[in-house]
């Protein structure tokens, strides 16, 4: 159980930060996925209030950074901030944005995996790879394992827990389980019950374009692989002191929508409960973040600033194994986090 269970799905992440300051202060963190209006910008702005001795604004878009920086450097000009450009989409700029965060820092206490891409044509990453299940996945799962030296170099001085790495999900997770047999969505390529999306999908998310791709079961493929992907780091890094998490944000509106049509915009106000404001909607990730209560293991997934359950075929062990050995191929590179 997280340590306040008055927070939900309402609270901000500047109370948040506020209740859990003395688990910022001092500390090295790195938020991906960092641009104006969106929760990237809301999370690294909830981070700086309460001092933290290094924050790392990665993106890769450098004005967009450059503008979130200046505005933390405004309202809080004693933090320290350093930008790096990261295209999570490109392993190359992944592998060069590792380099560039080990020269600026020999520790790194947290890591928020943030960003994230919705596409709704049929793309590929510069390797080859379905553009979300790249940008979403992949280039997520390089960045982590690289960093890991940085992570563990913190874990050796911090209590056990308060190194922590988290990674932004979706609830949509549910829609898809991971389509192994076929990551990357090729047209008129059968599979698997087991591996095959949710049907019926609902109104228009169930709208393909003239090639057969779906970008709503693309996107929650990627997402199941993050919950994945973390399932498998808890089962290894909190030997080392390190405690993954993955989450939830909640429905909100951000520039990661802008490239939906009308219809498919319009089916997400019919499902969607409550809308959240972009600093309702970080409040999870540092609820993720920061906890003490979470310091030791207490659940794999948290949605609205408390633990949840994600769908099954998200917390299977099997598929969490299979997904990395998968990882590591597309990647030209193995991560032995048992070693």
């Amino acid at each position: 159980m997280a340590s306040h269970p008055e927070f939900g799905e309402k609270t901000p992440a500047s109370e948040v930060a506020q209740a859990f300051g003395d688990q910022i202060r001092g500390k090295t963190i790195l938020v991906t996925g960092i641009s104006p209006k969106s929760i990237g910008q809301t999370t690294a702005l909830a981070f700086a209030s309460q001092s933290p001795e290094l924050l790392i604004l990665a993106s890769r878009t450098k004005s967009r950074i450059d503008e979130v920086a200046a505005e933390i450097h405004s309202k809080y000009p004693n933090t320290r901030i350093e930008t790096v450009l990261l295209d999570l989409g490109s392993q190359a700029s992944v592998r060069a944005a590792a380099a560039e965060v080990a020269r600026l820092t020999p520790k790194l206490d947290i890591l928020v995996n943030n960003a994230g891409v919705v596409v709704t044509t049929r793309q590929k990453t510069p390797e080859g790879i379905e553009k979300q299940f790249g940008t979403n996945h992949i280039g997520p799962f390089l960045f982590t394992n690289l960093l890991l030296p940085l992570l563990r170099k913190a874990a050796e001085t911090n209590p056990p827990g308060v190194t922590r790495v988290v990674t932004v999900s979706s609830g949509g997770h549910r829609l898809s389980p991971l389509r192994f047999s076929d990551y990357n969505f090729e047209q008129g390529k059968t599979v698997p019950p087991e591996e095959d999306h949710f049907k019926p999908l609902p109104g228009a998310f169930a709208k393909t374009t003239e090639d057969g791709y779906n970008g709503i079961v693309t996107y929650a493929h990627a997402k199941t692989a993050n919950i994945l992907f973390t399932a498998y780091l808890q089962k290894h890094l909190p030997k080392l002191g390190i405690a993954p998490y993955v989450l939830h944000p909640g429905t909100i509106e951000t520039g990661l929508s802008r490239n939906q049509d009308e219809e498919v915009s319009a089916q997400f106000y019919k499902v969607a409960m409550y809308w959240k404001s972009l600093d309702e909607g970080s409040s999870t990730t540092l609820v993720a973040a920061l906890d003490p209560a979470l310091n030791e293991i207490k659940g794999l997934y948290i949605a609205d600033c408390q633990i949840a359950d994600p769908y099954p075929h998200a917390k299977d062990p099997v598929a969490a194994d299979k997904l990395w050995k998968l990882s590591e191929e597309l990647v030209g590179e193995t991560f032995p986090l048992e070693v």
